[in-house]
């Protein structure tokens, strides 16, 4: 039976010198730097198999996919974050020089104006610049009462020209666009600051646990999976979850985070610092409830806060696993995270600690029987 707990974590219990704090912190900062929208995930991938290192493989799509060992006849579970981060691509170019955009993944464009971004010329280069925004003294009345649309927005990297945007600053059509945004710890050191935080958090959960799987005693075959593509329509987890063919799949994301202003306290499902959030639904997928039950359980038996969740909106990953052949038990556990898809979201260390300590569990208690129960429905 569910449980519904929420309750502040005493951030003593995982001091800065604590090895795994230390670990995820490195992971979080590498992870959050680097550049990686739809499409365009080379560099988280990279990662991905630099800290991996064994057994690392890729489908044609990019998804990453760590195979640890396991007998043939032990359950395969797919342990399952995206890589991508919501960013843009270089549209066109207007004659003087001016850059048009379009969104890969959700953008308001009420958080772009004035705000800089990163855009990756096929150079490698990192080409910096600032979206257009009109100062105040030039705004009409009516124009200050909207929002302006993205396809009315433009960015300025300082070229004279189109000529000078093409050579001096090496910049086509189709180049890919992500925030500038780097890793910040704030005044309370346990709340970390960054972009893409959706989904390099649960990159960084999937690595770090993989790197401790050597040291678990566990009955399992599990996949350690890096997606791409799912800021635009889950394409990397429909390949990724064909590939690796798992009989149960945890999900691992960056949720967005509802304890913010004006919001109701007592419908807040995913709080920063309340503890790692497992999801019920949302228009996209149902968790499948004995699994959904045993990792509630599991937390509760465990003193691990958590936060149960039922969405009316977004999505995730499980939406293309879930349905994968005749059919998968899925799972999402998500670290809360204010502010997504924008340029600057906060997550607190203590909920990620939590996650990979409920996601350990899971793995160390899972076994044939146990999964074979989660489908069991004579």
């Amino acid at each position: 039976m569910f449980v519904r707990k929420i309750a502040r974590l005493d951030a003593s219990r995982f001091s800065f010198t604590h090895p795994m704090k230390r670990e995820a912190l490195r992971l979080l900062r590498r992870l959050t730097e680097a550049h990686g929208p739809p499409g365009a995930e080379d560099d988280v991938r990279r990662i991905f198999a630099d800290e991996v290192k064994e057994n690392v493989r890729c489908d044609r799509v990019g998804s990453i996919i760590c195979d640890t060992t396991g007998g043939a006849a032990a359950p395969k579970v797919m342990v399952e974050a995206h890589m991508d981060e919501v960013g843009f691509v270089v549209q066109s170019i207007t004659r003087d020089g001016y850059i048009r955009f379009s969104p890969l993944g959700g953008w308001w464009e009420h958080s772009l104006l004035s705000q800089r971004l990163r855009i990756r010329n096929r150079d490698g280069a990192d080409i910096v610049g600032v979206v257009t925004a009109k100062p105040p003294h030039f705004l009409s009345r009516a124009e200050r009462d909207k929002i302006v649309p993205l396809d009315r927005m433009f960015i300025d990297v300082g070229a004279t020209d189109a000529n000078d945007v093409g050579g001096r600053f090496g910049i086509r059509i189709g180049d890919t666009i992500v925030p500038d945004s780097t890793f910040t710890p704030m005044h309370d050191p346990d709340l970390l600051l960054a972009k893409a935080f959706d989904d390099r958090v649960g990159v960084a959960l999937v690595i770090q646990l993989t790197r401790l799987l050597g040291g678990l005693k566990h009955p399992n075959r599990v996949f350690s999976v890096g997606t791409t593509q799912e800021e635009v329509g889950t394409r990397g987890a429909r390949t990724a979850a064909f590939k690796v063919d798992p009989d149960v799949a945890v999900v691992l994301e960056g949720t967005p985070a509802d304890d913010l202003p004006g919001a109701l306290a007592d419908e807040q499902q995913g709080a920063v610092g309340a503890g790692v959030q497992i999801r019920l639904m949302d228009p996209t997928a149902l968790a499948n409830r004995p699994l959904a039950d045993f990792a509630a359980d599991l937390a509760a038996a465990n003193g691990i806060p958590y936060q149960i969740a039922v969405r009316k909106s977004g999505g995730t990953n499980a939406r293309a696993i879930h349905l994968h052949g005749a059919g998968v038990p899925t799972l999402v556990l998500g670290v809360p995270s204010r502010y997504i898809h924008t340029h600057n979201s906060v997550i607190s260390i203590t909920d990620y600690l939590d996650t990979l300590k409920l996601l350990r569990l899971l793995l160390e208690r899972l076994d044939k029987k146990i999964v074979a129960a989660f489908t069991d429905y004579r």
